[in-house]
């Protein structure tokens, strides 16, 4: 019976039920969009290509291992094991190929080696930044297989064969020649023929060159060791027997072996760690969205119930019980919660493909990996959404239900004072949960610890003034009533309106300083750090001029070509990695330590840099690494390379600018061996030397070119600007939600107040004055909400500042936050004025006697 009569109420309030469904829609399209992404990083498949034609594949551990005993007082012992992938590809020995050539069932064991072979002066519509280049030899043609469509193999250390793709994109042909940058200096080689995989389509996902073996070892300088191994079984061999075969040969070693769809992630490396980014981010989303969800949605309801009082009142006065109220309200809300949530199921799942159609194209997810379109996170978007839709309703609706018949009818004419008593005493729990989270922001080091944190804190701050925001919008109306009082009756009135329905007013507030806080909140979090980064980069930059590359990075015989110009007095190669120490991850540079101190100063604190230079096992750690650590000047430090090598050094010296230069500084040869490119990312250059003159040195070295260290910063602002991009659209989503709940709030606000309207025109205001009244109305929500939305961000931004950065200097853009208040403005004013204007167009007489 209950479900009937929700389905009478809801044909017959559908104005009333629109604001919810549309909220609880586009919730359900957030969750099945992040969900997607969530799947993808979990079940994504990363197809392979280049080994398409080799059912086995056996390759290097990519991940960095701790295992964990711990004895119980029950003589129980609990052991633990944890896995960190690498940033680098970690390489085999090539002996390892000796123990598989002579299974039984394998025809051909073939060694790979892929390193970096970018060719240089292409046509600009022939080079594709998203699509990489490798070199390889050309022994392991078979494993895909290329094919020789034109021309000869590669047989002297000059030869090169490419793929038809490059060769039709660039228009080359066997005779050509074409400069490779490769790990080594640059080098000119003849095209001495143009593959193509055979019986298959071209390669999509990276473009490919083969030289002669002799060659690639050198190009590779990985001596002794493989980048990966194919096994090529005998005509009608069984792949899993071949597999059990192979890894019990392979027994006492770390190597892994593949088939199928895991051949995948070890031909891609970086489509295997956006996985752990993809459920990071996906799970970051999906989270922030699913809190932001559960508050509009509780909004939504407790608006549309607070319109019904008088309705609901009515119920409980011809007998309804508590129970079949909240029935009833329950009922309502299953059914919108239906409807909004297979709509927005289907909705979501383009808006997933969006999003990760975007992501691809920033680079943040590798296009090797497949988007996943399973059923299951639609399914879970509708299940939240009929339990947040039901939850939201019995909250909402908990109070009306269980007054009294007599008590129902009285509040559903004037509103109450006071807020009850329990919304107080939960509000002012969350607020001091939120002060603690920005308490914890504060001291949290790391930005994979604080972000989370960043976020939660503000929609728990936002939740307290939910449930706060009677108290609040009536003081705040207090305090404005003096200015507004100056400005006309109308202004007059709208006070009166402001304090009078003041727990509407906080079903408007709370989502406009959600908007506001989230949107500060995401804008200025990476401009608070990357300004202080930058800063310090600055102030540790001692070099007059910096070789920069547009290619793959500065090759080590363009630092020798400056060194030995005229007036250079130190040329310092640096390049970046990321290394493990522990399981915990670290990000590292590595220098030359030559004339180390004339280009670079990091803020030593203790120790000496110059030891630091002197020494090829020394490292130099930041301040908050050596204070996560427990390590001091004379500790050893002991870590993972970015290939998962393990190695140990001894601190030499602690710095201070660890934001600006990473926490680890390490020997350049040491971690260049170690790295898929070991071509440096920056040079810094001190001394007099001209910049015509320094230019004029690396001129036969294409791509490199000499700047300033100002346009250097510029350039790294550019970088992070993008970094801010991927952010923005992260939570971008979340930010349009909650513009749409804005509007749709404000819209639901204004549309039953008809009979309101009609009174006043009736009293003899004019439509202007209605107007004004309105405007003046929603202009006072604004301050309210941008002045709680403002202190909300900029209390998480400083916590975050001091933990970040060691100083409460949030780096706020006035110019951006001016649009955002802005913005939240404009989309107030046209959420309140559409519908009131609406609401004046039926005559007043017509609206009085209707109703």
């Amino acid at each position: 019976m209950m479900l009937r009569y929700a389905l009478r109420t809801i044909r017959h309030r559908k104005a009333g039920f629109l604001g919810a469904f549309l909220a609880l829609m586009c919730a359900a399209a957030l969750v099945t969009a992040c969900g997607t992404l969530l799947e993808t990083g979990l079940r994504g498949r990363i197809a392979t290509e280049r080994y398409a034609a080799t059912p086995l594949i056996v390759s290097a551990d990519q991940n960095v291992h701790r295992t964990t005993v711990k004895h119980k007082g029950n003589g129980k012992t609990k052991i633990k094991h944890k896995a960190k992938p690498v940033a680098e590809r970690a390489w085999l020995p090539a002996a390892t190929a000796d123990r598989l050539r002579h299974l039984p069932g394998v025809r051909t064991v073939v060694p790979e080696l892929t390193f970096l072979a970018q060719p240089l002066g292409l046509p600009a519509h022939a080079a594709d930044d998203d699509v990489p280049f490798r070199g390889h030899a050309w022994s392991s043609a078979p494993l895909t297989p290329f094919a020789l469509t034109a021309g000869r193999a590669p047989a002297s250390a000059d030869d090169v064969v490419i793929d038809r793709t490059l060769a039709v994109r660039a228009g080359l042909a066997t005779g050509d020649r074409v400069t490779v940058q490769s790990t080594r200096a640059p080098r000119t080689y003849r095209i001495s023929g143009i593959a193509t995989p055979r019986d298959r389509g071209e390669l999509r996902q990276q473009r490919s060159l083969f030289f002669s073996d002799a060659e690639a070892q050198r190009l590779a300088d990985r001596a002794g060791r493989v980048s990966a191994i194919g096994v090529l079984p005998e005509p009608g061999t069984d792949t899993g027997t071949l597999k059990e075969q192979v890894t019990a040969a392979l027994k006492g070693t770390t190597a892994q072996v593949a088939t199928g769809d895991g051949r995948g992630p070890v031909e891609f490396l970086d489509a295997a760690g956006a996985r752990v980014k993809l459920v990071s981010m996906g799970g970051a989303m999906g989270g922030t969205s699913l809190l932001v969800s559960v508050l509009v949605a509780v909004g939504t309801f407790a608006l549309s119930i607070q319109q019904r009082h008088r309705e609901l009142a009515l119920l409980r006065t011809i007998a309804a019980t508590s129970r079949q109220v909240r029935r009833l309200l329950g009922r309502e809300a299953l059914v919108v919660g239906a409807f909004a949530g297979v709509l927005g199921a289907l909705a979501g799942l383009p808006l997933a493909a969006w999003l990760h159609a975007r992501f691809t194209g920033m680079g943040v997810i590798p296009p090797t990996l497949e988007r996943t379109a399973g059923a299951l996170p639609a399914c879970a978007a509708v299940a939240v959404t009929l339990f947040g839709a039901w939850a939201a309703a019995r909250i909402s609706g908990r109070r009306i239900a269980g007054l009294r018949p007599a008590e129902a009818m009285a509040e559903s004419a004037v509103e109450r004072r006071r807020p009850a008593r329990m919304r107080v005493l939960v509000g002012l729990l969350l607020l001091a949960g939120g002060g603690t989270l920005v308490g914890v922001l504060s001291v949290l080091r790391t930005e994979a610890a604080s972000t989370p944190v960043t976020f939660l804190a503000v929609v728990v701050l936002a939740t307290a003034v939910s449930l706060l925001g009677p108290l609040l919008v009536r003081a705040a109306a207090f305090l404005t009533a003096g200015v507004l009082r100056r400005t006309g009756p109308m202004s007059t009135l709208a006070t009166a309106n402001v304090r009078g329905n003041s727990t509407r007013m906080a079903s408007v507030v709370t989502p406009l300083t959600l908007l506001i806080g989230m949107t500060c909140t995401v804008l200025f979090l990476q401009p608070t750090v990357g300004d202080a980064a930058r800063a310090q980069a600055r102030e540790g930059t001692r070099a007059t001029w910096v070789l920069g590359a547009q290619g793959p990075g500065v090759p080590s015989a363009a630092t020798e070509a400056v060194r030995a110009t005229p007036g250079v007095t130190a040329a310092t190669e640096v390049v970046r990695t990321t290394v493990r120490v522990g399981l915990e991850k670290y990000a590292a540079q590595g220098v030359t330590g030559q004339g180390l101190t004339r280009t670079w100063d990091p803020g030593v604190t203790s120790g000496s840099l110059a030891k630091f230079a002197a020494d090829g096992r020394a490292a130099a750690i930041s301040e908050l690494a050596a204070d996560r650590l427990g390590l001091h000047v004379g500790s050893e430090l002991a870590l993972h390379l970015g290939d998962g090598t393990p190695t140990t050094l001894t601190v030499a010296a602690v710095y201070r600018r660890g934001l600006g230069f990473g926490d680890l500084t390490l020997p350049h040869d040491l971690v260049a061996r170690h790295m898929d490119n070991p071509l440096a990312a920056t040079v810094l250059v001190a001394g007099n030397a001209p910049g015509d003159e320094l230019a004029d040195a690396v001129q036969k070295f294409p791509g490199v070119e000499v700047v300033t260290p100002a346009v250097a910063d510029r350039l790294q602002a550019d970088r992070g600007q993008e970094n801010a991009e991927v952010n923005l659209l992260a939570m971008g989503l979340v930010l349009a939600f909650t513009a749409i709940a804005v509007v749709n709030t404000l819209a639901m606000s204004v549309s039953e107040r008809f009979r309101e309207f009609a009174l006043l025109r009736l009293a003899g205001a004019t439509r202007r004055q209605v107007l004004r009244m309105l405007r003046t109305e929603t202009l006072s929500v604004l301050v309210i909400s941008a002045a709680l939305g403002t202190g909300i961000a900029l209390a998480v931004l400083t916590a975050f500042s001091v933990g970040m950065t060691g100083s409460a200097a949030p780096g706020v853009l006035p110019l951006v936050y001016g649009t955002v208040v802005g913005v939240a403005g404009l989309l107030a004013l046209a959420a309140t004025a559409l519908p009131g204007r609406f609401a004046l167009r039926t005559r007043p007489v017509e609206v009085a006697a209707g109703r």
